[in-house]
């Protein structure tokens, strides 16, 4: 089981993904206050979505769900697949704890 959280100040609300992988899929669940995400919080993954960052399941419910484009959870949903699928390394993600957008 991987699980993650997604801070986006920007529009105030956090997020809780977690994801773990069944077969050739990853299951996810999205713990959220936001309505739009609320829409895709459970999903199936398959394996073969993961490697195309604009054709995949992952986007197309954010889409659906009208997200905005710089949504940051389709991309939290994503890392978590990744590395319930062995494509990241689970120590390495854990070990850099974190990865940000600074405004300067």
């Amino acid at each position: 089981m991987t699980e993650v959280t997604v801070n986006s100040r920007l529009c105030g609300f956090t997020h809780k993904i977690k994801g773990q992988m069944e077969g050739d899929k990853v299951i996810i669940d999205i713990d959220t206050p936001c309505e739009k995400i609320k829409n895709f919080s459970h999903m199936e993954v398959p394996m073969m979505e993961l490697f195309d960052i604009k054709d995949n399941c992952v986007m197309e419910k954010a889409k659906d769900a009208d997200c905005t484009s710089i949504c940051l959870v389709p991309c939290g949903v994503l890392h978590v697949c990744r590395i319930e699928a062995g494509l990241l390394s689970k120590r390495l993600a854990e070990n850099v704890g974190s990865v940000d957008i600074t405004f300067e």
